[in-house]
């Protein structure tokens, strides 16, 4: 095939699946919602079920239920009825996927499945199927065809069933108030979970905290910004912060004085500088930051005592930017 053939077949499958989803859409109505209540008002869990491709759907769509909020887990369908119902109880809600609804395990499962659960929801192609049949609700997702030339293939018919579970999950995460802080929680060592949940002390180094004394002479300076890894210190004067030199003020200095010999921390410092305290969000620091143009902040404890120096380039490292 050429390049413009490749590209024309790639173009047909995604509008072919697009508009079946249109589709899909412009039909859905009070059988969506029905079962989004029954979904926010049970008391157990979601059991969401499918045999071949609709298992894998499945799978994913449990993991988007509990990355959202609602507690969610897979059964296998031909694993059901041997020993694996044991996961079901009467206070879950099924949702069981199936293009046709009538293949033989979801036939044997189907009122197996409608017996030991609060309700079920059958998200099927077919709604006068016997998968239909034994369901409290039906998504139906039937499509004209699937996206490849013999239309056997499920393409068009599983992303249909990835969709409609997706709008499941978004519904209920509206519901239940599931906020960004809340995803992070269910995404501690992710990019959000860092930006949402990290504070200002969980990504700095604690024991970079070099400081001089207002009267401290100016080698004392140069020996305190060496000692750390940012190019700057702190000038400290009866236990509070009242400044900072940074390597770029010993430059200038040097540039402005021949002899710098009689030169004091405090003839160098640069004044009230930006700082945060260490319980902060690691977020904030970074827009703090950005906001100010800096690359150091300097950071106290709730009792405004010096705890340290936190960099830019630590934030960034930790994945902590816009």
């Amino acid at each position: 095939m050429k390049d413009d053939e490749i590209l024309k077949t790639a173009k047909k499958v995604f509008q072919d699946e697009i508009n079946e989803l249109q589709q899909i859409a412009q039909n859905l109505g009070s059988e969506f919602s029905k079962a989004v209540r029954l979904l926010h008002e049970i008391k157990g869990k979601v059991v969401v079920s499918g045999i071949g491709k609709s298992a894998h759907i499945a799978t994913k769509m449990v993991a988007t239920f509990n990355s959202t909020g609602t507690n969610s887990q897979f059964l296998h369908a031909a694993e059901a009825i041997h020993g694996d119902l044991g996961l079901l109880n009467q206070e879950d809600a099924v949702i069981c996927l199936s293009k046709s609804g009538n293949s033989q395990e979801i036939k044997d499962l189907a009122p197996i499945l409608k017996k030991n659960a609060a309700c079920m929801i059958a998200i099927t192609g077919n709604a006068d199927s016997d998968l239909a049949k034994f369901s409290d609700v039906v998504l139906n997702i039937n499509i004209s065809k699937e996206a490849e030339p013999n239309n056997l293939a499920p393409t068009s018919s599983t992303t249909a069933q990835l969709v409609m579970g997706d709008a499941l999950a978004v519904v209920l995460m509206e519901m239940n108030r599931f906020s960004s802080d809340d995803f992070a929680k269910f995404h501690p060592g992710g990019t959000l979970g860092r930006r949402l949940l990290w504070s200002v002390e969980d990504v700095m180094d604690t024991y970079q905290r070099p400081w001089v004394d207002t009267n401290s002479p100016v080698f004392e300076v140069i020996d305190s910004i060496s000692s750390g890894k940012n190019g700057i210190t702190v000038v400290m004067e009866n236990g509070k912060v009242i400044g900072v030199i940074t390597d770029g003020d010993l430059r200038r200095m040097m540039q402005k004085h021949k002899d710098i010999r009689g030169l004091l921390a405090k003839d160098i410092l640069t004044p009230n500088p930006k700082m945060i305290y260490k319980d902060e969000k690691a977020v904030d620091a970074f827009h703090k930051l950005r906001d100010y143009d800096i690359g150091q902040l300097v950071v106290l404890d709730r009792e405004n005592r010096y705890f340290g120096i936190l960099d830019l380039h630590v934030l960034m490292r930790h994945g902590i930017e816009d």
